[in-house]
């Protein structure tokens, strides 16, 4: 019997920009690759399922799994859908670092934890603070970057690259709260 891990796919790119996919879809899509006990949380592209756990362990296994869900889903659905894949207690050990312990959370700043592809650039400065002063990038490690979002009059204004123009991996951001919430229900499926 092969033992088994729960992951969290983070979908880049889906349901923005007209590109909107069910997440009855996207269950599907994910079942058709053989991937069992698979489950989404809210219209944003999360989705988490069980794979051997073999994969999770080895570099080369989880590159594979990776680079398999995103030719499945480019076939199906006719465009690229990058895939930030991470095992269910590695999203949970960001969370229980508490990566912004000390941020004080008013209404006009938000908490997102940022999944990359690839680590950001060594000569990267974190702490990092933009020059509009609407994010600040407060930690980083090799997968994951912590960034407070400061809206302005409400309005998230922050666009284009926020690891500046050297950074030439993809990220997906998820809000705080909305990472905790993924986790629990993967954790329940």
């Amino acid at each position: 019997m092969t033992s088994t891990t729960t992951y969290i796919a983070f979908l880049r790119a889906v349901n923005v920009g007209g590109r909107t996919v069910r997440m009855e879809r996207l269950r599907a899509l994910f079942g058709e690759l053989g991937l069992e006990r698979v489950g989404s949380y809210i219209q944003s592209g999360n989705v988490f399922f069980t794979a051997d756990a073999a994969d999770a362990a080895d570099t080369a296994g989880r590159a594979a799994l990776t680079g398999r869900i995103e030719r499945h889903l480019e076939e199906r659905l006719g465009y690229a859908v990058p895939v930030l894949l991470r095992t269910v207690d590695e999203v949970q050990a960001v969370l229980d670092a508490e990566p912004f312990a000390g941020v004080e959370v008013t209404p006009e700043v938000r908490l997102t934890v940022n999944f990359l592809s690839e680590p950001l650039p060594a000569d990267f400065p974190v702490p990092y603070t933009s020059p509009k002063g609407d994010y600040e990038v407060i930690g980083a490690d090799p997968g994951t970057a912590y960034v407070v979002v400061h809206l302005k009059d409400g309005k998230w204004v922050t666009t284009g690259a926020l690891f500046g123009k050297s950074y030439r991996g993809l990220a997906t951001s998820r809000f705080l709260h909305t990472t905790a919430k993924i986790v629990a229900a993967a954790r329940k499926a």
